[in-house]
């Protein structure tokens, strides 16, 4: 199975600050990518690349911006503290996390396959386990694990609480992972939407299920600071990247990524995640 690059490598691109650069040299926005297959060298050079396309679409000036990039959840705190970026893209997780301290404000989601939203699936081999209450203690791989207060508090809703009731086998690939279920040295795996939905490509030789199915989860996008980007240059800011893939390159690019378009965003939903969250404290 051949998955496209993630919708996240190509949103840390497309952030062109509205706020004016440093005399230090262009204006930083910090990306948080956890857990994902991508690795700091190839996340610059692709986001150099469609950093240009967005000056040119945005009407901004060459090298007016530049791009921080982490891997590390850990890191990524350290990273808004210290960088003060006005955008920025996390993981919802990291979203939910920040949004206090840094007055974070939604600003465009993608919308993928007609979606902005997505479920997470637990797959195991077909008639092996027939609920998550019989994976207790059980090993659990996938891409997604590297945020395990997320996957408790928002994916399992409170249920389960990742880090005491499985073992835990975080993959930076979703097939490598897969690939351990079908051999059995996986108990079970979870996967994002675009990553179940990639099921069928992949020829196994154990058929799978799901034996969990999340309730619809907001695909997080681009944030503002509130306190350093004001509401007009959220909007403007919101209207450049809701024309990116109208553009002749910029769709090209969107296309490669799997994104049909960016789409404004109204901030309310996502309170129940917020209360989700706020319940796991």
């Amino acid at each position: 199975m051949t998955y496209k690059i993630s919708r996240a490598l190509l949103l840390a691109v497309l952030l062109a600050p509205l706020v004016p650069a440093s005399a230090g040299g262009p204006a930083p926005v910090v990306v948080c990518y956890p857990g994902g297959p991508v690795n700091e060298r190839d996340a610059g050079q692709a986001m150099d690349a469609m950093l240009r396309v967005v000056e040119r679409v945005g009407q901004w000036p060459q090298k007016s911006f530049s791009s921080v990039f982490t891997a590390k959840a850990a890191d990524c705190g350290k990273l808004m503290a210290e960088k003060k970026p006005a955008f920025a893209i996390t993981s919802l997780g990291l979203y939910l996390d920040m949004r206090g301290p840094y007055d974070l404000v939604p600003v465009v989601q993608p919308r993928i396959d007609g979606r902005t939203s997505e479920r997470y699936r637990v797959v195991v081999q077909k008639g092996r386990f027939h609920g998550m209450d019989e994976l207790k203690g059980r090993s659990l791989g996938g891409t997604v694990l590297d945020e395990p207060a997320f996957i408790g508090r928002i994916v399992f809703a409170g249920k389960f609480d990742p880090e005491k009731d499985f073992a835990l086998q975080p993959s930076r690939q979703a097939i490598r992972a897969l690939r351990s279920l079908d051999k059995g040295e996986l108990d079970a795996v979870m996967l994002n939407e675009q990553q179940f939905a990639g099921l069928s490509a992949l020829q196994l030789a154990n058929p799978v299920e799901a034996v969990f199915t999340s309730a619809e989860i907001p695909l997080m996008g681009v944030v503002a600071n509130g306190k350093l980007a004001t509401a007009q240059d959220r909007a403007r800011f919101g209207k450049a990247l809701e024309t990116m893939c109208g553009d002749a390159d910029g769709k090209k690019l969107c296309d490669l990524f799997g994104i049909q378009s960016f789409v404004a965003v109204d901030p309310a939903i996502f309170d129940p995640m917020a209360k989700l969250w706020l319940a796991g404290n």
